[in-house]
């Protein structure tokens, strides 16, 4: 799975300071990340064979960030699909505005973090995908 979806969504590696007491990484707004955070929310305790997401944002960006255990984040740009898994405390995954995205295949012990650009909103959110699909083919 070498090509992006909309070859906009991206890994971004968070600065990593190894120290043998323990690591440490640490995220700067409009530095690692090209947006403003104004919302910050976590998901766990995701039962197993649960999914989390399954939505798009009309004007929201994200970075999923894994700071403990693994998932696999699906995204889809209207045309494609991508899986990716992440499983890393240093790398998050950048997800622009108008992908439709989800979370699944959560280890135990999971706990996601995600950063957003826009404060909450139910107006923000697609939620039905044939919605979106049908958004995408306008755009």
């Amino acid at each position: 799975m070498n090509k992006q979806v909309n070859h906009i969504a991206k890994f971004i590696h968070l600065p990593k300071i190894e120290d043998e007491r323990g690591n440490l990484t640490y995220i700067e707004e409009e530095n690692q990340i090209p947006f403003r955070i104004q919302r910050v929310y976590w998901i766990y305790d995701v039962p197993g064979g649960e999914s989390r997401g399954s939505h798009a944002f009309r004007a929201t960006e994200e970075l999923i960030i894994p700071l403990s255990g693994s998932f696999d984040v699906i995204l889809h740009d209207g045309e494609k699909s991508q899986k990716y898994q992440l499983n890393r405390s240093y790398i998050g995954l950048y997800i622009p505005k108008m992908i439709y995205w989800s979370l699944d295949n959560f280890s135990t012990n999971s706990l996601a973090l995600i950063l957003a650009s826009t404060n909450y909103s139910v107006n923000d959110y697609i939620r039905d995908f044939n919605v979106f699909l049908k958004l995408c083919e306008k755009s």
